[in-house]
């Protein structure tokens, strides 16, 4: 598969077979996240694949409770909202997002591969801790390597999503999957053969709208 053939259509699966994902294809998976760079070098992630169905299920568990409370307030507030056909028809869109995710909460647990990320807080960098608001730069030394989760998934025709909403369950989950202190949790990626396809294309906002030239702004030309 292509590169830019992969980058355009990894979106996010919410519904999945529940066919195994066989060993030597999972190992595949991972070895491409050992390439991602790293501040220094450091390599300061780990992956623990979840596939036992009792630790699937207690992950499940966990992080129901806390996706029921995020669901709940985005469908207040969709209750609340107004406008014309136009929002109505953006509005339409996002509640299919929302059900088709509050589908893959429901079903978390028969999802084949729960991939649990950790990185090793003494091996992360934040230069921006002092700017007086939330840290990122710390995650740079994390996420490229999730990327590449995804992309590897998608070349071997797996269908994945990126949470993070189980990292506020850290104290329990590295209790279950026997994750060491000086670890934290950075992520979960859901692994498995999707039920419903690849898409297309995925719709993103036009480079206009997010590059820009020498000022914030300006246009990057052709």
């Amino acid at each position: 598969m292509e590169l830019r053939d992969a980058l355009t259509s990894t979106g996010t699966c919410r519904f999945y077979k529940s066919d195994p994902v066989p060993e030597r294809v999972l190992a595949r998976v991972l070895d491409a996240a050992r390439y991602a760079p790293s501040g220094g070098n450091r390599q300061p992630v780990r992956f623990v694949a979840v596939r036992d169905a009792a630790k699937r299920r207690r992950l499940a568990e966990l992080y129901l409770p806390i996706w029921s409370q995020y669901v709940a307030a985005v469908r207040q507030a969709r209750v609340g909202a107004g406008g014309g056909s136009a929002a109505s028809s953006a509005a339409a869109a996002q509640a299919r997002m929302v059900e088709n995710a509050d589908h893959f909460a429901q079903h978390l647990h028969e999802i084949p591969v729960m991939l649990v990320v950790c990185a090793r807080i003494a091996d992360l960098y934040a230069t921006d801790g002092q700017l007086g608001r939330i840290s990122i730069v710390g995650g740079a030394s994390v996420y490229p390597a999730v990327e590449n989760v995804l992309l590897a998934a998608r070349e071997q025709g797996l269908g994945t999503a990126l949470t993070t909403l189980l990292c506020q369950q850290e104290p329990a989950v590295k209790e279950l999957l026997g994750i060491p202190a000086e670890f934290a949790t950075a992520a979960m990626v859901t692994l498995g053969y999707p039920a419903r396809g690849f898409p297309k294309q995925l719709r993103r906002r036009p480079l206009e709208e997010v590059a820009f030239a020498d000022a914030w702004g300006a246009p990057l030309g052709s």
